[in-house]
């Protein structure tokens, strides 16, 4: 339990402390370039869900929707994290990744009524769309998450073969 709270505590710490940097050092919109024609820091604001979803609807509905979506998702990935802790040991690195982006975000709902985006990924006019430290974390979770799973099935695929293989064997020698 002392990892999973220690790796959303790092998560949720710097994301917070990198949003408020971006908060007391930028104008909403403004832009700073980093690598010419690939990364800027960009302060943006985004009310929808991942990608902009439902960002152009208008309501309180939406801001309640997601703070119910991100408080359950919370829930689950605490609840996945108590029954995967000990199957495979990447579980217990994905799940508070992808949870202390969740919290990460969750905040900024509860705070800011949006999440505040600034990492700007693009090529030429291209441009992915923007981010935080919370979306990373999130998706470098997810990417951990597979990872395990391909892993683990791996494994257990080999495991199970051997088994075979080991219980079709006999010791009888035959004449």
């Amino acid at each position: 339990m002392i990892r999973f709270l220690a790796i959303v505590a790092a998560v949720v710490v710097g994301d917070q402390l990198t949003k408020l940097w971006i908060l007391n050092s930028f104008s909403l919109y403004e832009t700073q370039e980093i690598i010419p024609g690939f990364f800027s820091l960009t302060y943006l604001t985004n009310k929808g869900a991942a990608f902009g979803f439902l960002a152009g609807q208008t309501g309180a509905w939406r801001h309640y929707l997601f703070l119910i979506f991100g408080a359950v998702a919370l829930v689950v990935i605490v609840i996945a994290w108590f029954r995967m802790r000990h199957a495979y040991w990447l579980y217990s690195i994905s799940l508070p990744l992808i949870g202390g982006g969740a919290l990460g975000n969750l905040i900024d709902r509860v705070r800011y009524g949006s999440v505040v985006d600034f990492l700007d990924v693009y090529v030429g006019t291209h441009h992915w769309p923007a981010f935080n430290v919370a979306d990373s974390a999130i998706s470098i979770g997810v990417v951990v998450f597979l990872l395990a799973n391909i892993l683990e099935a791996s494994e257990q695929g080999r495991s199970s073969v051997a088994g075979v293989r080991d219980g079709c064997r006999s010791d009888k020698k035959e004449d």
